[in-house]
């Protein structure tokens, strides 16, 4: 597997957000021809449903996009179609033994210095057990301990 994305990444291609026409181009090419998949764990199931209420909670409060509870339930039911059609995304299991031990060691070599959060470092330990060399997030701290460990990013 080449690229992993995060959650936050994720929601911009599901929910109308500013950068979400370039997000989708960027996911349009890894979809042409079938040439790769998403990753998608199930990290990324809990926080996108979560995330996508929290866009309505905001919206209610006048605050972020406009999102309405039927919009928030089109891009949840989007995302599962693509899901099980294995349309540009695949469900990915994860060891949870290996993803605690990995979650722990970066944590230990960065969040000291660095002030990462715990899904910062899931993802990013998720991305690393998958062996994925590129790492997609519109999170500067995601993104900056990605590239910590090495891996590409965008």
């Amino acid at each position: 597997m080449a690229v992993y994305c995060d959650t936050n990444l994720l929601v911009r291609l599901y929910a109308e957000m500013p950068d979400s026409d370039e997000i989708a181009r960027r996911f349009a090419g890894l979809r042409q021809g079938g040439k790769s998949r998403l990753p998608i764990t199930w990290l990324h199931q809990i926080e996108l449903a979560n995330a996508l209420q929290q866009l309505v909670f905001l919206a209610r409060r006048g605050q972020g996009i406009r999102m309405t509870p039927e919009k928030a339930a089109l891009a949840l039911a989007d995302f599962e179609d693509d899901l099980t059609e294995g349309d540009g995304l695949m469900l990915t299991p994860i060891a949870a033994v290996e993803l605690v031990r990995t979650c722990r060691d970066l944590s230990l070599r960065h969040t000291g210095t660095h002030g990462f959060r715990a899904y910062d470092i899931a993802h990013v330990a998720s991305a690393l057990l998958l062996g994925c060399r590129t790492f997609w997030s519109r999170d500067a701290k995601a993104s900056q301990l990605a590239a910590l460990e090495g891996l590409e990013t965008w």
